[in-house]
């Protein structure tokens, strides 16, 4: 066990180097790196990670070897990390090529929800058996992103090439709507009181708000750039969006509905990670292989940790 000074485990940050095909864990205090965990599937890759609440145990789908909705290898399976020992101890096969990427957790039913994208699908998997147990239909293809209520009943898919969001009900495992969005869209997030989810749109510089009970988009954010990755401060009041082209992040002002402020990171900006206690916000910047730490009082880079070549998906081991 990682020991910090005050005698408590260390909390850790775990990333995902795509063109590394490993996955780093950093001590989060000191930005030291702790471990490479290289990905055992020849000529594949993971893109996302999902973490345990305890931090014992992390997620790892292996998406293949390319991008969503370009051709490639497919991937089907998935690793499962022990933390502490830094070792992948289960593969999971998801029984033919799925592309999974996007792990989420409902711990409360010990369920890891999955995108499988090329089943059209979300497929939940029982966390204590690691047996499949459901896929929810999303009714679109290439949905690359999930997003979850925070009681677990509803989820929300980006779907990126089609350009629309699938409303989902996770227990009854069906599709309850599927709302038109852009041309084409990115990454997905949800507001801390379930009422709103953000999806980038990819041809212009704005983001797309859509609220939860008309199922509609109800407006859209200008930003500085097109966006992508991004995520909400547990207190709701701010949204942080990874800005690719402009080496930034953009800092909504989620009552003004309005872009407050833009903070400078390393190059090439992919997902934004949000520390449990609100202070942090950890960005993977793919293009220097570095996640950015973000003080949210001061807004600014508190430091730059070297992860590995082109790091994308963050996860949190408390």
């Amino acid at each position: 066990m990682i020991v910090g000074a005050c005698g408590t485990r260390a909390q850790k940050l775990l990333v995902v180097n795509q063109h590394d095909r490993t996955v780093s864990i950093l001590d989060a205090a000191s930005g030291n790196k702790l471990a490479s965990i290289a990905e055992p599937i020849a000529g594949q890759w993971g893109h996302e990670v999902a973490v345990s609440p305890d931090g014992k145990t992390a997620y790892v789908p292996i998406y293949g070897n390319s991008g969503v909705g370009r051709p490639g290898i497919d991937g089907q399976v998935m690793l499962v990390i022990d933390v502490p020992s830094q070792t992948i101890a289960r593969t999971v096969d998801f029984g033919h090529p799925v592309r999974p990427h996007l792990p989420v957790l409902d711990a409360q039913r010990h369920l890891l929800y999955v995108t499988t994208e090329l089943d059209d699908a979300v497929t939940a998997i029982d966390t204590r058996t690691l047996q499949m147990v459901g896929k929810i239909p999303t009714g679109q293809a290439e949905s690359h992103m999930l997003a979850l209520s925070r009681d677990g009943r509803f989820g929300y898919t980006a779907n990126v090439d089609p350009g629309t969001v699938s409303v989902l009900d996770m227990a009854g495992r069906r599709t309850l709507a599927v709302i038109p969005v852009a041309q084409k869209i990115q990454r997905i997030s949800i507001t801390p009181d379930d009422r709103l989810v953000f999806t980038s749109d990819q041809h212009q510089p704005r983001l797309a708000v859509i609220d939860t009970t008309t199922r509609k988009v109800r407006q859209w954010i200008g930003l500085s750039g097109t966006g992508y990755g991004s995520a909400v401060t547990p207190d709701g009041k701010w949204l942080l969006v990874a800005i690719p082209a402009k080496n930034a992040v953009d800092v909504v002002d989620l009552k003004t509905m309005l872009v407050a402020r833009s903070v400078s990171v390393a190059a090439d900006p992919q997902e934004v990670l949000i520390r449990p206690d609100g202070e942090v916000a950890y960005v993977s910047c793919a293009g220097s292989g570095q996640v950015a730490a973000i003080d949210l009082e001061q807004w600014k880079v508190q430091k730059l940790m070297q992860a590995g070549a082109f790091d994308d998906g963050l996860g949190w081991a408390p």
